[in-house]
C-alpha cells in the first residue's frame, strides 16, 4: 500500500481523489484482473462483519517514526509472503500483517515504467531510483512524513476479489482523513485505488522531479498543507487537529489508520515492535 494526495486542480483543495502505483505483491493467494468499475460501497457489504463475529489476529509491526531503507523493507515483505506461503501449503494458519513505517527519498517505478515521466536524467537522479518487476504502475516518490502501510493478508479469510480489496484499500483513507481531519476525499472513476502511502508532512518538492503515476495536471499535497489552508481560509474553528508538531501529526495519522484499517478489514491488531531477526525467522 502507497499512499499519497494527489489533488483535483478543477477541484475544491479539500477534494481529494487518489490513484494506485500498483503495488499488490504482498497478497496472498489472490487473483484476477483489476477493474475501476467496482463500487466498494454497492456491492461489497462483506467489509462491514457483525461485530459478534470474532475477529481475525493481524500483527502490526509498528515502525511509523522510523526511516527504513526501501530495499530492506521490501526484503522484509518477500520473507514474510515466502513464509506464509509455506505454512499455507502444509495447511496451517497465520495472521495476517501489517508494516507502517516511513522510507527516505527514493523513487520507485513499476516493470513496465516510462521513463518520460521522469523530469530528471536517470544517470543524475535527485534520490535513488528502484525498478521493481513485482508491480506496475508509473513513478512515484517516497520520503520522510509520508506513512506507508504493507499489509500482508490471506484473503481467503476474507474475500477472494481483488477489487474488493483495492476498494477496501481506498475506503481505510478515505475514513481515515475525514473523521480525524475532516478533510473529505473519494474515489476518481479511471483511475483504480490508493497510494498508502500517506503524506502527512512529507516535503513536497521531490514530486516536481516526477510525473506521479503518470497522471498530469493533478498537484500532490499532504494533510499538513491542507490543515495550513483551512486554518488561514476558513478561520471558523473545526475538529481536527490544525497546531500540532511534525510528529504529533505522525501519531494522530498513524492512530487513525490504524483503526480504520481495523475496521474496514475486521481484524484484530496486536501491535509489536519488531527487528530484522525477527522478520527473518
Amino acid at each position: 500500500m502507497d499512499w499519497c494526495l494527489i489533488m483535483d486542480m478543477d477541484e475544491d483543495a479539500y477534494h481529494i481523489c487518489f490513484v494506485w502505483p500498483w503495488k499488490c505483491s504482498a497478497i496472498v493467494h489472490s487473483q484476477g484482473p483489476l477493474s475501476p468499475k467496482t463500487d466498494f460501497r454497492a456491492s461489497d457489504t462483506t467489509i462491514m462483519q457483525t461485530h459478534n463475529k470474532s475477529l481475525r489476529s493481524c500483527e502490526c509491526f509498528d515502525l511509523h517514526n522510523e526511516i527504513v531503507p526501501y530495499n530492506k523493507a521490501w526484503s522484509w515483505q518477500k520473507s514474510m509472503v515466502r513464509k506464509r506461503h509455506t505454512l499455507i501449503e502444509k495447511d496451517e494458519d497465520c495472521s495476517d500483517t501489517l508494516i507502517v513505517l516511513q522510507h527516505p527519498p527514493v523513487y520507485t517505478l513499476g516493470s513496465g515504467s516510462s521513463e518520460e515521466y521522469l523530469n530528471f536524467d536517470k544517470l543524475n537522479a535527485p534520490f535513488d531510483i528502484y525498478r521493481l518487476t513485482e508491480r506496475g504502475g508509473e513513478v512515484t516518490y517516497h520520503g520522510p512524513g509520508q506513512l506507508v502501510m504493507y499489509p500482508i493478508l490471506n484473503l481467503r479469510h476474507h474475500k477472494m476479489d481483488l477489487h474488493w480489496y483495492l476498494r477496501a484499500l481506498e475506503e481505510v483513507v478515505i475514513r481515515t482523513l475525514f473523521s480525524t481531519f475532516s478533510i473529505k476525499a473519494d474515489r476518481n472513476a479511471g483511475f483504480t485505488g490508493v497510494w498508502v502511502a500517506l503524506n502527512v508532512t512529507a516535503d513536497l518538492s521531490p514530486f516536481q522531479h516526477i510525473v506521479p503515476c503518470g497522471i498530469r495536471n493533478r498537484r500532490v499535497g499532504n494533510i499538513k498543507g491542507l490543515l495550513d489552508e483551512s486554518r488561514f481560509s476558513n478561520g471558523s474553528e473545526r475538529n481536527i487537529v490544525l497546531h500540532t508538531e511534525t510528529v504529533q501529526l505522525l501519531d494522530v495519522t498513524y492512530e487513525s489508520l490504524l483503526k480504520e484499517f481495523s475496521e474496514v478489514f475486521q481484524l484484530a491488531l496486536q501491535c509489536k515492535p519488531m527487528s530484522d531477526r525477527e522478520l527473518l525467522e
